[in-house]
């Protein structure tokens, strides 16, 4: 049988508050029977994959900002300004 997490023991195996998982329990994975809410240890593991953060910079970072190549946009190149195009002609 799987194990059933409450609010208080949920929030413990996750390191957050109680008063947070009851906030965002409409965006949580959990089951719910009548006003009873448990949390399943795949529903923790979902809650924990949903928060993760891996940085994008710096010495923790995955791939390094340099590896990732250049920004998308640093090829682009600002107008000239509008009096000073030439007419040919």
């Amino acid at each position: 049988m799987t194990r059933r997490y409450t609010y208080p023991e949920a929030a413990e195996e996750l390191r957050i508050e109680e008063s947070w998982l009851r906030r965002h329990i409409k965006e949580l994975p959990h089951s719910k029977k009548g006003r009873v809410v448990t949390f399943t240890d795949a529903d923790l593991d979902r809650i924990d994959a949903i928060f993760h953060h891996e940085p994008t910079v710096g010495p923790l970072a995955t791939v390094p900002a340099s590896a990732a190549g250049p920004h998308p946009l640093a090829a682009l190149r600002p107008l000239p300004a509008r009096g000073s195009t030439r007419r040919i002609g």
